[in-house]
This record gives C-alpha cells, sequence and structure tokens, in this order.
C-alpha cells in the first residue's frame, strides 16, 4: 500500500533516532493511512481511498463528492 493520503497528499518524513548516549541514526516517520471505502453517490459507484485521519475528518466535513471532484481534478482518476 502507498504511504500516501490521497486526500492531503501527506507522505512518510524522516529525522534521527536518538539513542540513551545521544547517538543519531536516520529513521523514517511513517503515515498513519487506512483504506475507506466510499459510495460516491456522483459516480455511481463504490471508490477505495488511501486516507489519513485528517483526511478522513476532511471527507466528513466537505462531503465525499466534493473530495473525490478534487482528487479527480488533481490526479486525472480516482
Amino acid at each position: 500500500m502507498s504511504q500516501r493520503c490521497q486526500v492531503t497528499g501527506k507522505t512518510p518524513s524522516f529525522g534521527n533516532r536518538v539513542s540513551h548516549s545521544h547517538r543519531r541514526t536516520k529513521r523514517r516517520f511513517d503515515v498513519n493511512v487506512q483504506r475507506k471505502r466510499y459510495v460516491v453517490p456522483s459516480l455511481g459507484r463504490v471508490v477505495t481511498l488511501t486516507v489519513s485521519p485528517r483526511g478522513i475528518r476532511t471527507i466528513d466535513r466537505r462531503g465525499i463528492d466534493a473530495v473525490v471532484a478534487d482528487i479527480l481534478r488533481r490526479d486525472g482518476r480516482v
């Protein structure tokens, strides 16, 4: 599964893992993404999106039709 939210565009970020002795090694902060299924009335079908919790809140606030329209305008596919 891609580590990218389709709604917000959030991707993994990188930083340092710091040990007790303060040695630093590279680490990766992964995005909390889930696959969610939504019924989109304007398309007349079910769409599966990879979304973060912030993306789920955005869909709840704006509505699935508006969010899917933005994704189609930006990426060309859902």
